[in-house]
Order: C-alpha cells, then structure tokens, then sequence
C-alpha cells in the first residue's frame, strides 16, 4: 500500500511549537495540523484523492471570494493603523475559513462516499 501523502501536512503542526518559544500565542493554531497524520493508516487511493480535490476547491472558492471582499473593505479604511489591524485579522480569519472550509468538506465526501 503506498503511503497518503496528506498526513504529511501533520508535520506543519510542529510551527505551534515556536510559540513556545517566541511567545506570539498565534503559532499555536498551527497544532491543528497534528490531525493531518490520523490519516497515517489510511492507504492512498483514487476516491481519497477526488474527495481531496474537491475539498481544495471549496476552500479555494472561498478564498477567491475572501481576498477580494478583504482588500477593498481594507481600502475604505481611513488610518494606517486601523487598516493594519484590519488587515491581520481578517487575513487570519480567512485563513481559518480556508482550513476549516476543507476539513469539513472533506469530511462530507468521506462520510458520503460516492465519486459524484
């Protein structure tokens, strides 16, 4: 059996632990990585791959619609350092969006799992 090289997003996990060190509480969301290797038993086939693929997608339309919404909100407001702090939270929150976005999709298509 070939290995899933999904679980190897597992190791994008190990960033949190900069946050222990540095002390910028921000890296620790990258712990959620860590349930990337539970796929470590799953083997890599065809339908795991499609339902990947889809997942992506959605997490892609997202952030093709996110992006632009962020940067013309961030354009109407008026100071840099309210823009800024704008700018970081929301970028961050469309990150989560993304993230979250592709681990629930591609729970649906596993639980559902046909190829259509």
């Amino acid at each position: 059996m070939k290995m899933n090289p999904l679980r190897l997003l597992g190791l994008l996990g190990l960033v949190g632990l900069a946050g222990l060190f540095t002390g910028n509480y921000g890296f620790f969301g990258f712990f959620g990585f860590f349930a990337f290797l539970g796929l470590a038993r799953e083997g890599d086939d065809e339908m795991l791959r499609r339902n990947v693929g889809r997942a992506s997608f959605n997490a892609f339309v997202v952030s093709l619609v996110g992006f632009p919404v962020g940067v013309i909100a961030a354009s109407f407001i008026g100071a840099v350092e309210d823009t800024l702090l704008f700018v970081v939270i929301y970028f961050a929150a469309l990150f989560a969006a993304q993230y979250l976005t592709f681990v629930f999709s591609f729970n649906h298509y596993e639980k559902a799992g046909d190829l259509g």
